[in-house]
């Protein structure tokens, strides 16, 4: 409504001083939508496979550190490159000392197993307690499930996006019991 019909005879037309919100939404839900489309991207940059568990997923209070293991058996710090003589070091520059920062390795399904606790063990010798190993969430039932069982006894589960931890066996802490 862009007139007043109450204006007639002598009165003037007085402006309309209302807001259009419509052109504010538009705006609104497109930046939304680019949000949406970008931050999946602007996760870890290095490739790795990682390997699946029925685990639900820990809450994360604050910004990790990660530390990946390629399938060549490379070591990634974030996305840069890091020699195992260098992690530690490395890590405290960025955590500030704080031993108790959470670190996620994400190690690809292909490498040993000795590799990854070669990496784990550095970590924690370095003084970090709050270690974990990440892995994907399989979609379909439990791998546990008998096959014997009620077809509702195994709920599917869903998948843990991309970066997001599992709980179940996957944490390793030093000096706790």
């Amino acid at each position: 409504m862009a007139f007043n019909l109450a204006s007639r005879g002598k009165q003037r037309y007085r402006p309309l001083a209302e807001i259009n919100v419509t052109p504010l939404v538009d705006v609104m839900l497109v930046l939304l939508i680019i949000f949406m489309v970008t931050a999946p991207l602007l996760t870890s940059g290095v490739n790795v496979d990682l390997p699946k568990t029925d685990a639900a997923p820990v809450n994360t209070d604050s910004q990790p550190l990660t530390v990946s293991v390629n399938a060549a058996g490379d070591i990634y710090l974030q996305d840069q490159p890091v020699d195992l003589a260098e992690l530690v070091a490395k890590m405290q520059a960025i955590a500030q000392n704080n031993p108790d920062r959470r670190i996620f390795v994400r190690g690809d399904k292909g490498i040993t197993y000795g590799r990854i606790m070669q990496v784990m063990g550095t970590i924690t010798q370095g003084g970090f307690s709050k270690v974990a190993l990440l892995a994907e969430v399989p979609v379909g039932p439990a791998p546990g499930a008998a096959a014997g069982s009620p077809p509702g006894s195994a709920a599917p589960a869903g998948r843990v996006p991309a970066g997001q931890p599992a709980a179940a066996g996957g944490q390793h802490r030093a000096g706790r019991g």
